[in-house]
C-alpha cells in the first residue's frame, strides 16, 4: 500500500481529498497508478501535463515515471507562479 497526500486547493479538489492511499503492484509508477485509479486521479494528468505538480517520494524529488514500492509516501504539491501580497514571482 502506498499513501498519497495531496498539498494545494487546487489538487485536494479536484481528486476530492488531502490524502489517499493505495495497494499497488511491483514495478508500478504514479503514472502506472494514476491510470490503473482513473476515480479520483485522473484530473491530476492536466496539472502533471503543465508541470504544475511537485512529486516527491519518500521525501525525494521524482517524476512521474519513477518507480514506487509498497510502503511508500507519495507527495504531490501544486506549484504555480504565486502572487503574494503584492510580490509576484517572476521572469528576470
Amino acid at each position: 500500500m502506498v499513501t498519497v497526500l495531496l498539498f494545494g486547493q487546487s489538487l485536494k479538489d479536484v481528486v476530492g481529498a488531502s490524502e489517499l492511499q493505495f495497494e499497488i503492484t511491483e514495478g508500478m509508477t504514479l503514472k502506472s497508478l494514476i491510470d490503473a485509479h482513473p476515480d479520483p486521479l485522473e484530473g491530476l494528468m492536466l496539472f502533471l501535463a503543465k508541470s504544475e505538480v511537485l512529486v516527491t517520494v519518500n521525501r525525494k524529488v521524482a517524476v512521474i515515471d519513477s518507480p514506487i514500492r509498497d510502503g511508500d509516501t507519495i507527495k504531490l504539491t501544486h506549484q504555480t507562479n504565486p502572487i503574494f501580497d503584492g510580490a509576484r514571482w517572476h521572469n528576470p
